[in-house]
């Protein structure tokens, strides 16, 4: 891998390492594309600054799977090759409920940070805790049947956070309600705003954030519907530089 942008990735690493080694932890993030428009857009926010991982930069939602989010109930099934690709290389054995985890954590983190509820709604009540409160409270479940797979990164040795990422990618029209404020209870994230991927690439970004968006661009002009069968990169260290590996 040498283009530009993985170059990024690399200059980047090495720029911020300096922490002792600690492993990755499961996370996943979501990017919400709207294509209501003549281009795509996608949903992004700030950081804080007083965030240790990637303070001030423009990401999607996102965050930690936290271990309540194997037993939240969800809507759907995945489609089965988007299942297959979330579960490939996993360390260790990766069960069923983990691998709903994923997209659950995502769906929690969209609402903590941008107030959102995405999945489909059932008029039901169910039994839930913390976030998905809400979620009960309107009659949503999470659903895990519109998710695609667009990429999954480790972050590299010597950061102060470390995270194995899965990449996901939802269309708007998933999201079945928002909280006015047109935020999150969290405030994890400012200036959450909609913005062609054009624009997105050109913000303050981490370096695999962008090199996320230029993929998924490449990706939309051959593959508009989010095929989900379609290879999906991989990027990890690998000596001094990244690998990429097809998923």
């Amino acid at each position: 891998m040498t283009d530009s942008l993985t170059q990024d990735l690399v200059k980047e690493a090495m720029a911020n390492a300096g922490h002792a080694y600690i492993r990755p932890k499961d996370a996943a993030t979501l990017l919400v594309l709207d294509r209501s428009g003549a281009e795509v857009r996608v949903l992004m926010g700030r950081r804080h600054m007083r965030h240790a991982f990637m303070p001030g930069k423009f990401v999607f939602p996102g965050g930690r799977v936290d271990p309540g989010d194997s037993r939240v109930k969800v809507a759907g099934a995945y489609h089965p090759a988007v299942e297959e690709k979330l579960a490939a290389q996993h360390k260790g054995r990766a069960s069923a409920a983990r691998i709903r985890a994923f997209t659950v954590a995502a769906i929690r983190e969209t609402y903590e940070e941008a107030g959102l509820f995405i999945g489909r709604h059932t008029g039901d009540r169910w039994p839930a805790k913390g976030d998905f409160e809400a979620f009960s409270e309107r009659g949503i479940l999470p659903d895990l049947e519109p998710m695609r797979m667009v990429a999954r990164a480790i972050t590299p040795p010597g950061r102060p956070r470390r995270f194995d990422t899965r990449f996901l990618a939802v269309w708007s029209d998933a999201i079945v309600d928002r909280l006015p404020e047109g935020t999150g209870p969290s405030g994890e994230l400012e200036d959450v705003a909609w913005v062609t991927l054009d624009e997105a690439k050109r913000m303050e970004l981490p370096a695999i954030t962008l090199k996320v968006l230029d993929d998924l661009h490449n990706r939309l002009r051959e593959d508009p519907e989010l095929s989900p069968g379609a290879p999906v990169p991989f990027y990890y260290r690998r000596g001094a530089g990244f690998a990429q590996d097809l998923i």
